[in-house]
Order: structure tokens, then sequence, then C-alpha cells
């Protein structure tokens, strides 16, 4: 019998013990941010890279090949055709052969390709060099998605997950000022221009990391030679338990016929749209808010790309801390498009306004799309993980085809981005609104 005013023994112990596998664990989970997220953002930070510095070639690419706003706008979208059409098959390959063999052969594929963007000369090059590009890189995003899957349960998840996808704006803030340098440095040299550079130079570093790959990158917990046998079970135990919460789905036609697929893919969308409208264009509306020379707009860039950072950070550790996934997504959504709308009102009349709503929309539309992806992850695993978290991708990255070709077609036809930046404000309130009609029990996690 318990006596008054004394402690049980056995709670003290008990609550003791879990303190410990507490702390424990938390080591553990910073063991394995710190050796794979690490690596896995400076590979991203490569592919994004060579993904869109076509933004930055534009500035001298449309004078040297006669290209219109149209053309670019086509051709930078072109890529993700390609993406869509190989997505899927190429998660549901990583899933069976391994993350470290399929992501090594995605980087170099994609590293040979881009740089032989050099060689464009008419448009039909150019879009079928994007079309090959899309192709190559398909697969490289959802892949990490689904790796990270395999080593972080849902309550971990969108942390991670968005501190993996700051390599989208650190590519910015790193890229912006080194294309605009060696489009400056080297052109001319060697008889080629300085965005035929551009493409050589930036492709190197995917090789380089592709061979990495296979050299550093594990396939998941079990095949890991850098973590305990005690380790690996506390890890393991995560996963477990994660996935117990989840009703699997019994074949890939029960998988596509779930409406929350779809509804997930068109909220993706959504999010997509802002993201690509703002990154293929960013030098663009840095140089219409009146800044000259690209070595400046690529100065530039890094405001809003920085602005993106801490914004991702922030809001990836609060979705986890709280266990709250929906507002944490409408809101930065909301941000962007007010951004987006805020730098079309200031124009050229106050370049330091501007500046601060283009910060504003990158801060919203670049954390939106990471805190998305706590959304699907919640509610698919195994084989039905890789397929749909490929499916929403794919299908949410056709936004990457409309987004850039939609506004260079405004473009043209106005001589000026103001509509399409009204356009890509009204999706992403559309979307905002689409993600509050998901169930919070659902994604809540």
């Amino acid at each position: 019998m318990a006596i008054s005013g004394i402690r049980s023994p056995g709670r003290d112990t008990s609550a003791a013990a879990g303190s410990d596998a507490s702390v424990e664990e938390a080591r553990i989970y910073r063991k394995v941010t710190w050796h794979i997220v690490p690596f896995l953002m400076l590979c991203y930070i490569v592919a994004y890279l060579d993904r869109v510095n076509v933004g930055f070639a534009k500035l001298q690419m449309l004078n040297d090949l006669q290209f219109s706003e149209t053309v670019f706008g086509l051709g930078a979208g072109v890529f993700f055709l390609g993406y869509f059409l190989f997505e899927v098959p190429s998660n549901i390959i990583l899933h069976r052969v391994g993350a470290r063999i399929w992501i090594a052969r995605i980087m170099i594929t994609w590293a040979v390709i881009s740089g032989c963007f050099m060689f464009v000369t008419t448009p039909t090059s150019f879009y079928v060099m994007r079309f090959l590009l899309g192709l190559a890189e398909a697969g490289f995003f959802p892949g990490i998605i689904l790796y990270l899957t395999y080593w972080y349960p849902a309550a971990r998840r969108s942390r991670m997950v968005c501190t993996f996808m700051t390599a989208i704006p650190l590519a910015g803030l790193i890229g912006g000022p080194l294309s605009g340098w060696i489009m400056e440095a080297f052109a001319g040299v060697q008889g080629l221009t300085g965005w035929q550079w551009l493409f050589v130079l930036e492709a190197i570093p995917a090789v380089v990391l592709g061979i990495a790959v296979l050299m550093y990158l594990d396939d998941g917990i079990r095949s890991s030679k850098w973590l305990t046998e005690a380790e690996k079970r506390v890890l393991e135990a995560g996963i477990a338990a994660d996935a117990n919460d989840k009703v699997p789905h019994p074949s890939l036609k029960a998988l596509f016929s779930d409406g929350r697929l779809w509804l997930m893919a068109l909220i993706y969308f959504c999010c997509v749209m802002g993201q690509y409208g703002l990154t293929f264009w960013m030098p663009t509306l840095i140089k219409t808010a009146g800044i000259q020379g690209v070595l400046n707009i690529g100065l530039f860039t890094a405001i809003p790309y920085s602005a993106a950072v801490i914004s991702m950070l922030v809001l990836g550790r609060s979705s986890d801390k709280y266990r709250e996934r929906r507002w944490h997504l409408v809101i930065p959504m909301l941000m962007g498009a007010i951004g987006l709308v805020g730098s079309a009102m200031a124009g050229t009349t106050n370049t330091g306004i501007a500046i601060v709503f283009l910060s504003i929309a990158a801060a919203g539309v670049l954390a939106s799309a990471p805190l998305f992806w706590s959304l699907p992850t919640s509610f698919l695993h195994g084989v039905a993980a890789a397929a749909g978290i490929a499916a929403i991708n794919s299908v949410g990255n056709l936004a990457g085809f409309a987004s850039p070709y939609l506004i260079g077609l405004i473009k043209d036809m106005t001589q000026s981005t103001d509509i399409g930046l009204y356009v890509l404000a009204a999706v992403l309130v559309a979307g905002a609104g689409l993600v509050l009609s998901v169930p919070a029990k659902l994604v809540s996690k």
C-alpha cells in the first residue's frame, strides 16, 4: 500500500527509463540526420540548379538565339512532360533495386544531358533537350521523399522534409550569384558564350556527386554500417509503429482509385504552380524591379531565397512540434499569393518594395512544397508510398510545365508579367482552400 507523501519507486524507475529511452532515441535520430540529410541536400542543390539555371541562361540565350518569351516558357515547361512520363516507373524501380544505385544513375545521366545544353541552337533542340533532362531526372525528388520514409516516422518527417527542401532556396542563394558570375566571367572564353559555359560548369558537380552516392549512401536502416545493432532496432521499431497507423492499399489499382490520392495531386499542383512560376522567372522579376547586369541580378536573388530558407526551417519545426499539418500549409500558400500580388503591384516604381514582396512570395511559396509532403506520407506506406508519392509528384509537377509557359505566353501578349503573377496567386489561394477540405485527423500525426 502506498503511503501518502512518498513517491512510488516503481513509477520513478519507469519514468526515468522512459526519459532515458527518449534521450537515446533523440540521439540516434540526430546521428541519422547528420549522416544523410546534409548529403541529400547537397545532391538536391545540384539537381535543382541544373533544372532551373535555364532561367539565368535566358538572360543571354533569348537574344543570342532569337527565342521569344513563349519559346522559353514552353521549353522550360517541357522538362516536366518527360518528368511526368517516367516518374512512377522510376520510383517503383528505386523501391525494388535500392536508392544507392538508382539515385546515382539519375544524377550522372542528368549531368551529361545538362552539359549538352551548350549545343542548343534552335527551339526544337531546346525542347528536345529539356524533355530528355526531365526523363533523366524523373524519380530523383520523389525517390528522396520515399527514402526519408525509410528512416523517419510521420511525427519526425515534416521537419526533415523541410530541412532537405531548403536545398531549393539554397540553390537559388548559391546559384544566383554563381550563375551571374559564370555568365560574365566566362563570356567569350574558347569562343563560347556565357550561357554555354553556365550549362557545362554547373553539370560537373552532378557527375561527382553521382559517383559519391555509390560510395556513401545506404539503401536503408538494415544495410547501414555506421549504426549499431541496437540503434537499428530503435529506428526499425519507429518505422514499424508508424506503418501500423496506416491502412495499406491491397493493390496499385486500389491506390489509384483512392480519391485522396488525386486530391493530394491537385493540392500539390497548386503548390508547384507558385514554386516554378517564381523560381524560373525570378531573374526576370528581379530585372523588372529595376536591377541591371546579370551579376547584380544574381546577387539580388539571394535576398528572397534567404527569406525562404528561414521560413522553411521555422515552419517545418513548428509543424512537427504541434503535430498540425493543414494550417502550416495554408498560411505559407496565402503568404505566397500576397507576395506575388504585391510584387506585381510594386512593379518598377519601387525596387525596394518589389524585393520585399518577392521575399514574402519566396518565403511562402517555397515553404509550401515541403510542408505539403506531410499530408500524403501520413497515410501511404510500402509500395503504395513508392507509387503514390511518384504519382502525386508527377501530376503536381505538370504545373511546372503550365506555369512558365503561361507566364511566357502572357508576357509576350501583354509585355508584362503582372497578369501571370495574379493568376499564380489565385491558384495558390484555391490550393489553400483544398487543403482545408482534408480531414485534420487523417494528416495531423
